[in-house]
This record gives C-alpha cells, sequence and structure tokens, in this order.
C-alpha cells in the first residue's frame, strides 16, 4: 500500500510531514516501531522491559538485577538488545543510569548492530536537530553531565567507544554531547493505555511531526508500538500536526514550556488567539489565585503518594472557593483531578465519582476534537459509576468514552477492546435487572 505521508519543508518550520492523499478522521496514518526504547528508571521493577506491558509478577535478569520482564519468551526476545546492556548495568550498581543516558546508549548499541536498520527512515539520525547552538548555557551544562554519564556508563562495554561510534554513527551523533541532545530533544514518552508515561523511545520518522496546539493527529501506543491516528479529516498536502505538550494550559504557559523544552516560540492559530484563555481564568480572580499558589504544593503530595493529605488539602480548597469559581476554571479543574486521583488510591469511590463527574463539561469544553485524555477521563469515570451500580449512568459515559476512543485508538486497541466488554456488561446487567422484575 502506498504511503499516505511524505517529508517536505514546512513554511517557517524547517522539515514536516504532509498528507499525499486524503486522510479520514480515525484513520491509521502510520505505525513504527521504536529504533531504540527503554523503561522509565521509576517504573523499572512494575513494567515489562521487553512488552512494556504490567503483569502481575515479572522476571528479574539475573545478572544486571535491574531488567525486568513478563516470562522467558519476553526475555529471550530482549536479549540482544539487553546483552551489551547488561554489563553496563552492573557496572553501575547499585546506581542506575538516568533514562535519557540510557536510551542514547540502547541507540548505540542499536546502530552497532547489523540487525538494526534505519534505512527506510523519511529522517536519519544525522539530521536530527540537537539545538546545541541555541540552547541556554545551563542547559548545556545539565546534558554536558549526562554526556559523561553516557561515557562512564559505556565504558565498561565499549572501552573504545568513540572509535567504535566513529566507524557506526554518523557525524553528528559521534559527539556524546551531541548524541544526548538529539535523545533528549527528538525522543518520545511511551504511554500505556491510561496515557500514564512507561518510558521513552526514539522514531526518527515521526520526529518530522511538527507542533501545533489543535493538532489533526494524535499518538497512541500499544506496547512500544506508536500509532499516528488523524482526529479531524485531512486534505491532501496538508501538514500533519501533534502536540508536543499537554495542551490544557494557557497560551503563555504552553509558549513557555516550547520555548524551554524544544527551542521554538509556537505561532499557532490557538496560541495567536489566546483561544480558551479567557474561560481557563474565568471567576474571580482573588479566589483562583490561591488555588493557582496551592498547586505546586498538592503535585508535591502527589508525587510523594500522600493521598490523604492531598484528598484533605484538594477537599478544604475546592470548598473554600465554592460556587465563586466555575469548574471551566484551569486551577479548579486540576485540583479536582487531583482529588479524584486520590479518592481513587484511598478507595472511596463515591466522593471519585463525584469528583469525576464534575469534570467532564470542562473536559467536553477544552477537547473539541477527540483526544485520548478525554476518552481516558469518561473511561475512569464510566468505571467508577459502574462499580457503585448506577448502570445507566455508566453506559451512557462508556457509550460517550467509545466515540472518542474509536478516532484516538482505533476499533482494534486493547483499550477500545476493553470499553466494548464494558458496554456489553452493562446491557447485560439492564437486561438481567428488567427481567428480575417482571
Amino acid at each position: 500500500m502506498a504511503p499516505i505521508l511524505e517529508r517536505f519543508v514546512s513554511p517557517g518550520k524547517g522539515n514536516g510531514l504532509r498528507a499525499t492523499g486524503r486522510i479520514r478522521k480515525g484513520e491509521l496514518v502510520i505505525s513504527a516501531e521504536p529504533l531504540a526504547c527503554c523503561v522509565s528508571n521509576r517504573l523499572a521493577k512494575e513494567v515489562c522491559h521487553h512488552c512494556f506491558t504490567r503483569p502481575e509478577s515479572l522476571l528479574r535478569c539475573s545478572q544486571c538485577k535491574t531488567a525486568r520482564y513478563c516470562n522467558t519468551a519476553c526475555q529471550k526476545q530482549a536479549w540482544s538488545g539487553h546483552k551489551r546492556e547488561c554489563k553496563c548495568l552492573q557496572s553501575l550498581l547499585p546506581r542506575l543510569p538516568t533514562d535519557s543516558v540510557r536510551l542514547a546508549a540502547r541507540l548505540i548499541f542499536a546502530l552497532l548492530s547489523p540487525s538494526k536498520s534505519s534505512s527506510e527512515e523519511l529522517y536519519t539520525l544525522e539530521e536530527h536537530e540537537s539545538h546545541l547552538t541555541s540552547m541556554p548555557e545551563k542547559k548545556k551544562q545539565g546534558l554536558s553531565q549526562l554526556a559523561s554519564m553516557l561515557e562512564l556508563y559505556l565504558q565498561q562495554e565499549v572501552p573504545d567507544l568513540l572509535q567504535e561510534m566513529g566507524s557506526a554513527l554518523p557525524p553528528s551523533c559521534q559527539e556524546p554531547l551531541s548524541l544526548i541532545a538529539k535523545v533528549t530533544c527528538n525522543c518520545f514518552t511511551i504511554s500505556d493505555g491510561e496515557l500514564q508515561e512507561i518510558g521513552v523511545g526514539l522514531y526518527p520518522s515521526l520526529s518530522l511531526l511538527n507542533h501545533d496546539c489543535r493538532p489533526n493527529c494524535v499518538m497512541v501506543f500499544e506496547g512500544t508500538k506508536l500509532e499516528l491516528r488523524a482526529v479531524r479529516d485531512i486534505d491532501p498536502e496538508d501538514e500533519l500536526t501533534i502536540s508536543y505538550i499537554e495542551t490544557l494550559s494557557l497560551t503563555e504557559d504552553r509558549q513557555r514550556q516550547l520555548e524551554e523544552q524544544y527551542h521554538f516560540t509556537c505561532h499557532c492559530q490557538r496560541c495567536d488567539s489566546r483561544d480558551k484563555d479567557g474561560l481557563m481564568l474565568s471567576g474571580e480572580e482573588g479566589k483562583w489565585r490561591l488555588l493557582k499558589e496551592a498547586l505546586p504544593r498538592l503535585e508535591g503530595l502527589k508525587a510523594e503518594s500522600n493521598w490523604e493529605m492531598l484528598l484533605e488539602s484538594s477537599r478544604h480548597l475546592l470548598s473554600s472557593v465554592g460556587g465563586e469559581i466555575p469548574e471551566e476554571n484551569l486551577y479548579k479543574l486540576r485540583i479536582t483531578d487531583m482529588a479524584l486521583d486520590a479518592s481513587v488510591h484511598l478507595g472511596r469511590w463515591e466522593e471519585a465519582m463525584s469528583y469525576g463527574v464534575t469534570t467532564l463539561p470542562a473536559y467536553r469544553q477544552y477537547y473539541r476534537d477527540p483526544h485520548p485524555v478525554h476518552g481516558i477521563q469518561l473511561m475512569r469515570v464510566g468505571k467508577l459509576q459502574h462499580y457503585l451500580e448506577n448502570i445507566e449512568d455508566a453506559l451512557d459515559t462508556f457509550k460517550q468514552a467509545y466515540g472518542i476512543v474509536k478516532f484516538t485508538h482505533g476499533e482494534d486497541h486493547p483499550l477500545t477492546t476493553e470499553l466494548t466488554m464494558k458496554m456489553k456488561e452493562c446491557h447485560s446487567e439492564m437486561d438481567h435487572h428488567s427481567s428480575s422484575r417482571r
């Protein structure tokens, strides 16, 4: 089948990808496996380092004590990629390399391996931007430390690293600092079905995708496989775009994050019009500023998994502003979401459902196109309603979620299959209730 996308020069942006024919909303544009990937350190004991699933128990590599696998089949399939890394991990024990150092090392091993080839990529590693020349000195110093760590990490397995890299890597990737910069700027966060980060990976061709704060495509993952799907109808020669960041934030915050992380100023239609900023800051400023100022402390409690304190603090803040701040206010929405997370972790299902239902009108307002974040939120609320035996409400919520997920994930994704099963369960339980009344 002929590809439905091609590389082109995007005005004002450099390289990009565009459609070669009409692409329908929900259509799979491209799927890709990573050239290199690794599980995030914080989930190293919970996720299979080969297929990136979360089984109940994992087998641990007896050598490095770091890599973990679902079963012996996954361990055997992973060995060709893990073999060289295993010695490096052993040499650092009990310390672990950062995610970006481990990914850079796995990339080097992949390129040194004749079985891996990037010849079919639309965008070579040599062409990837490092942004070293435009980067603030403080950030460059941080990357220099990572580059030193990469050299130290690889010493055990590749003592003549620079010489071996010189023969296998393109010129601009032979210097560890340049390679680390390319990796950190071009890697993708790999997420699970519920959009929780589980790892990082490098997908060279898809690094060509440019950013838009209201993109026409979204990325979802099935294991390590990245799937790019259209969320609007796309005409021939239209540029394909994704969002590099979470778009549920103010224009100035989005622009600041894009400048700091990706070194460009966004001039998309949404940024130029400051669309939704007024709604996000709706309500009395004196009240919502209290919520804004409390957010860093609440995020700290969440990072520490201090769910009791997080729920208590969120409850107090939400009751203190009451109805004076609308549910669409960005800071109130974020705190309501944190209260939902805390309630779920503490098993307070009624309270969790109440917070979840409260967020849904705001999610509808902010995600006009089908978006995975909106679909997952609906699914979470539907599961709470179902558990609490609000079957009709649950079915309605699951149907709304399905109306989004069928476009963002596709009919065959495990998440869509799970959603279909949930709807069938609701129908079955409703039929059972109605027949028992007769």
